[in-house]
């Protein structure tokens, strides 16, 4: 029986020490070959966002550019429609004036 514990321990520390053993070198190559495609995805990610913030960017600058064109265009129709009016109330004011002069020549006359 002791020689049975004795067996099984000693196989106990031999698979504790053949845990520790540095990996072999196809390991070692497989797990560099892994980082190095994995590194490579990284970039291609970070490279496809980079494309899509620019793109997205690139709307928005558009968007607010046609919005300050659509408030520009928008303001200058205001001040066209303010100058329509001002015409439009003079217009009527000499045609006030006018009748009140015509009046006064019929009732001159």
């Amino acid at each position: 029986m002791t020689k049975l514990i004795a067996v099984l321990v000693s196989t106990l520390f031999a698979t504790a020490a053949f845990a520790q053993a540095p990996a072999t070198p196809a390991v070692v190559k497989a797990d560099a070959k892994a980082a190095k495609v994995e590194a490579k995805a990284d970039k291609k990610e970070a490279k496809i966002e980079a494309k899509a913030d620019a793109k997205v960017e690139k709307a928005e600058a558009k968007a607010d550019m046609s919005k300050a064109k659509a408030d520009a265009k928008a303001g200058k129709v205001k001040v066209e429609a303010k100058e329509d009016k001002a015409v439009a109330k003079a217009d009527a004011k000499a045609t006030k004036v006018e009748a009140k002069a015509d009046v006064k020549a019929a009732g001159a006359k």
